[in-house]
């Protein structure tokens, strides 16, 4: 029989979940405005979460700001049931992100709820997020290539470990398929993949047709579709970073792809919106671009001891302007960025990558001089093409005017060749450089130079 001192002292030591209720702590709603919740009463901080009775249960709302007496929130739910005067109570302590290993094959949503029906998530009661960003000094170097298995980025747009991509397109030219292609063919420990506010069915097609059955088992999909609350969005996007975090913590090399890193920019526009913030620049509030690096700024390479997140977001150019206000704050703040081009998807050119707008820039750090001037060569040479393509095709151009012109022309297939991959094809790092060395010999032969000078890749 347990003692009374006993069991006094071991209640004593429990954290309730809920505050005691009382005006001081505890609120009643008074509005409710588009999907913004306004109660007084309240007395909890912002990012703090609150229990809001409703007539089919509670629902959990965060608290995105206030004024005065005031305070706003947003649900992580549709608002149905929610009746005038509800009570609104603050939670002792925010909900926590079950992280372990046993995330590896699950399908989550954006606060880490399964979605797969395959139970609980057991969580690693050793380990304790910190959400404090890494010291910048603290941080390893990129100094090793990441095979994709995609041959035109190997070979091309190479990407270092630890390095943040930002993948441009339109609606519609194949990044969805070209996220698949990493995830098959990446030499990554984990694969982290975060599908933010896009739509639902492509949820269960990614996971079963592209991700396949291989590639789930060392995968964790974080699932929050366009039909979520913007808060939802918010953080199925943070939770998809969290646990890249996690398992480069744990000495892993992650690959995190995420899907779209403007429906993140777009939830937070929404929720600032609705708390009153003034818009800026095309109805973006400032907060959004305060936002934005604060969430890429946490992928990267680890401090000793630890592994890396080596990240891919997706920015959807709207109307395929890359002079979009998310495009081009995105693209200051990323490694390099991946161009989609919809004339090339359009062709049946897949992966529709435009090779001469896209860039990496750590490509000099982790790749060799040999490399890097196969790269530089062929990509001179397609670029030529281009530049006169109209000219050919018209018939303007005359064979043996320009030595240079002639060459890409003859190249000009083969180029084409080696940009050009199927979806399940994976092509690995060092035979993509082999397939570079072996055009630009050709190259050579044609000029009558040395096929073989110098030209071997260093790895």
């Amino acid at each position: 029989m347990i003692e009374s001192s006993h069991l006094a002292e071991r209640l004593a030591q429990c954290q309730p979940i809920i505050k005691p209720f009382s005006q001081a702590v505890a609120g009643r709603l008074i509005r409710v405005v588009g999907l913004t919740l306004e109660a007084v009463g309240v007395k909890a901080h912002v990012g703090s979460q609150c229990l809001v009775e409703t007539a089919h249960g509670d629902l959990i709302a965060e608290v995105v700001g206030f004024a005065e007496d005031k305070t706003y929130l947003m649900p992580e739910q549709s608002l149905t049931g929610v009746l005038p005067g509800a009570r609104v109570l603050p939670l002792s302590a925010k909900v926590r992100l079950p992280m372990s290993m046993d995330l590896l094959g699950r399908v989550i949503d954006g606060v880490g709820n399964p979605l797969d029906g395959k139970g609980p998530i057991e969580a690693d009661e050793q380990y304790r997020h910190d959400n404090t960003p890494l010291n910048p000094l603290a941080r390893r170097a990129i100094s090793e290539p990441l095979d994709v298995g995609v041959r035109s980025i190997n070979g091309f747009i190479t990407v270092g470990q630890g390095q943040r991509m930002g993948l441009f397109a339109g609606s519609g030219v194949g990044k969805s398929v070209l996220l698949g292609m990493m995830t098959r063919g990446t030499s990554a420990d984990v694969i982290v993949v975060g599908l933010v506010g896009e739509r639902g069915r492509e949820v269960k097609e990614f996971i079963e047709e592209i991700l396949g059955e291989e590639g789930r088992r060392r995968s964790v999909v974080v699932a929050a579709p366009a039909d979520c609350s913007p808060l939802m969005r918010l953080k199925g996007c943070e939770t998809a970073v969290q646990i890249s975090e996690y398992f480069r913590d744990q000495g892993l090399n992650v690959l995190l792809l995420l899907d779209s890193l403007t429906r993140y920019a777009q939830a937070q526009r929404e929720i600032a919106l609705a708390v009153g913030e003034p818009p800026a620049t095309k109805g973006y509030p400032p907060s959004v671009f305060s936002k934005l690096p604060q969430l890429v700024e946490r992928a990267g390479n680890g401090g000793e001891g630890q592994g890396s997140v080596t990240a891919f977001y997706t920015v959807l150019t709207e109307g395929d302007d890359l002079q979009d206000p998310i495009a081009d704050a995105a693209r200051a703040i990323l490694d390099g960025h991946i161009v989609l081009s919809r004339s090339l998807a359009d062709s049946g050119h897949y992966p529709a990558i435009d090779v001469e707008a896209s860039i990496s820039r750590v490509m000099p750090m982790v790749t060799s001089p040999e490399h890097q001037q196969l790269a530089r060569s062929l990509k001179q040479t397609y670029s030529l093409y281009q530049q006169n393509k109209d000219l050919i095709a018209i018939g303007a151009y005359t064979k043996g005017s320009d030595p240079r012109i002639d060459q890409a022309i003859n190249l000009l297939p083969v180029i084409e060749f080696y940009l050009q991959q199927q979806m399940k094809e994976v092509i690995p790092y060092d035979q993509s450089l082999t397939q570079l060395n072996e055009i630009v010999a050709a190259a050579q032969a044609q000029q009558g130079q040395p096929a073989q000078q110098n030209m071997a890749v260093a790895r």
